[in-house]
């Protein structure tokens, strides 16, 4: 019997436990018996539900809050993003950086983390600010390097974004140290 198979068997014992069935025989366990307190009962449930995770997860205990290590991807990791042809959002040059790393390990490259470096970089500044959100523009700088803007309409109006095209992008990767420095600088 694996070790696999020896948890499901404990916690169907733990199952009928909980139901008040005697494991050994499948008779219901008598009134008064202390197998139906309401209190253990709520604790067999409770211990069975851990063994459904632990089998469902094929044999092991998942942390499901463990602290994450702070964002740093290896050259390795990096050299497996995708660049694109096509010009591309920072959310999107973020989301391809963080499908290169392991999320669940390691905390993750924020859109915000890089127009901070490119505001620092003066590849962009921010024309005006609506509310919260800010609305860039590249530089003369930026421009030359790739960056442009592209205007959209969306059913709540026109909306203007910067993109990044291939050149950019490459900047963008072969500047992460720079960006993470910045980003985890007081």
């Amino acid at each position: 019997m694996t070790e696999l198979e020896k948890i499901a068997y404990a916690k169907s014992f733990i199952d009928k436990l909980a139901q008040g069935i005697n494991p050994i025989d499948d008779t219901p366990v008598p009134e008064g018996d202390i197998v139906n307190n309401v209190r253990l009962s709520r604790c067999f449930f409770f211990v069975s539900d851990i063994l459904r995770q632990v089998i469902d997860n094929g044999g092991t205990v998942r942390v499901k809050y463990a602290a994450k290590a702070e964002f740093a991807p290896t050259a390795e990791q990096l050299s497996h993003f995708e660049y694109s042809t096509k010009a591309l959002s920072v959310s999107e040059i973020a989301r391809r950086v963080n499908s290169t790393i392991d999320a669940d390990a390691m905390k993750c490259l924020q859109a915000s983390d890089i127009n901070k470096w490119l505001l620092a970089a003066e590849m962009i500044y921010v024309k005006e600010q609506i509310q919260k959100r800010k609305l860039y523009q590249p530089t003369d700088a930026g421009v030359k390097l790739g960056i442009s803007s592209q205007t959209y309409q969306s059913q709540n109006g026109e909306f203007t974004i910067l993109v990044y095209n291939e050149s950019a992008q490459r900047f963008i990767i072969d500047n992460m140290d720079a960006i993470i420095a910045l980003k985890y600088s007081k």
